[in-house]
């Protein structure tokens, strides 16, 4: 969702200096538009201004990449493995878990 909202408004960018005179209605922008507003130092971008809410919606979502690239990872190594999975009671046996 928090990916649809900032591909539907045309970010702002701004000079760090500028978007210091007017944070107020930059913050504002942010959150009410849910946009992206991006902050330059000489030409090239150094910061931007997100909405909080789409902030945490946006980490989850990075987070959960994270996890879903780990899991893909995990079956592409149990792919090549000459000895497949091993089976989940040697496991705890191993372990001294039963």
């Amino acid at each position: 969702m928090a990916y649809y909202l900032y591909m539907s408004v045309p970010p702002i960018t701004l000079s760090v200096s500028e978007a210091r005179k007017n944070l107020s209605a930059m913050v504002d922008h942010a959150h009410s538009q849910h946009a992206p507003v991006y902050l330059e130092r000489h030409g090239r971008r150094v910061a931007a201004i997100v909405d909080a809410d789409d902030l945490d919606a946006l980490l989850a979502l990075a987070e959960d990449m994270e996890d879903i690239r780990a899991a893909e990872a995990a079956r592409a190594e149990l792919r090549r493995s000459p000895d497949g999975a091993i089976p989940w009671d040697e496991v705890k046996r191993d372990l001294g878990l039963g």
